[in-house]
């Protein structure tokens, strides 16, 4: 990053230590240049970035087989003006395989029955004393060929991170217990490795994004120069995210603001929704587009975020950044 000093930032990410998010935070801020500090839920990290406690954070935003993380988009739709500077600058992807930890059974005798299942992956011990699961939501849909195979019928217990759910297993003392999580929580736990890539899809990958305050330019991925013309080249380098509201009442309101990005040429490559508090029912809408907003005011993104504020109900940029998959 142009114009930092790294010994000096500290970086917030969803923890405890060995979550997926700590993974990707290591991946892209190594600690020997970066302080990096866990943060029990994903709005603590955006608290941490919002406050300046922290130059950066790392959350994680979507996953390739199970969709986007709601908690993240609330926090952007930020209906109680509670982050008003935060701002994406970065993108990181890291691959997900997914583990079965827990305790090996005192009776324990390979898997070996053979079951007819969609899933690839198969119990590597035991398991009929697992009475209880435990994960972070979205780990649920990622493995669900696996557990509705072995574990039909089992209790699954939501938890802040996978990691935590290894640190929760790691204290049960009666040994019933498991955890979906990564393999680098369960060496941390000290659990057994009762199931290997259990994950459904092969290519599993989850998207986290890198946040900043807008006023903290040490920290902005984007290129301090617009020199570079806009081209289809340059424009696929990057990538913006948007959010907007529209008047419900109004017929093609919703039409009317997506007509703008194919009016100027960008590509949106995603939108998603969630609830508004103006009224039941009503939604904010966010959109992530090919291209960035330039510091000149010129291009295709600014232009269209110029026309998007009269047509919209209201519109915030979030953020442009170097588009990962691309780099």
């Amino acid at each position: 990053m142009a114009g930092t000093n790294s010994e000096n930032e500290v970086v917030a990410f969803l923890g405890p230590i060995t979550s997926y998010t700590h993974q990707a935070a290591l991946s892209r801020f190594p600690e020997s240049q970066y302080k990096i500090v866990p943060q029990t839920t994903i709005a603590d990290v955006f608290d941490a970035v919002q406050s300046g406690s922290v130059t950066q954070g790392v959350v994680p935003f979507e996953n390739s087989s199970n969709g986007s993380v709601i908690f993240t988009l609330d926090l952007f739709a930020d209906l109680q003006d509670r982050n008003p500077d935060i701002v994406v600058c970065g993108e990181i992807y890291l691959p997900i395989h997914h583990c079965l930890l827990g305790h090996v059974s005192k009776q324990d005798n390979a898997q070996s029955e053979t079951t007819q299942s969609a899933s690839k992956a198969k119990p590597l011990h035991d398991i009929k004393h697992i009475t209880k699961l435990y994960s972070h939501h979205q780990a649920w849909g990622q493995c669900n060929n696996f557990l509705t195979t072995y574990f039909k019928g089992i209790e699954r217990i939501d938890v802040s991170s996978t990691s935590k759910a290894s640190e929760l297993v790691s204290q049960d003392t009666t040994g019933t217990s498991a955890a979906i999580s990564s393999r680098m929580a369960g060496d941390l736990y000290g659990l057994a490795l009762l199931g290997e890539n259990i994950e459904d899809m092969e290519g599993n990958s989850t998207r986290f994004f890198i946040i900043r305050r807008r006023d903290n330019k040490s920290t902005d991925n984007t290129p301090v120069s617009d020199a570079v013309a806009e081209t289809d080249e340059e424009h696929a380098r990057y990538k913006t995210l948007i959010s907007f509201t529209v008047s419900h009442g109004e017929p093609g309101a919703l039409a009317g603001c997506l007509a703008i990005f194919q009016k100027f040429r960008l590509n949106l490559t995603s939108i998603n929704s969630r609830p508004s508090d103006e009224a039941t029912w009503h939604y904010i809408f966010f959109v992530e587009t090919m291209g960035r907003k330039r510091l000149d005011g010129q291009g295709a993104v600014n232009q269209a975020l110029h026309q998007l504020e009269g047509v919209a109900q209201s519109s915030r940029w979030l953020g442009s950044w170097e588009n990962a998959l691309k780099a």
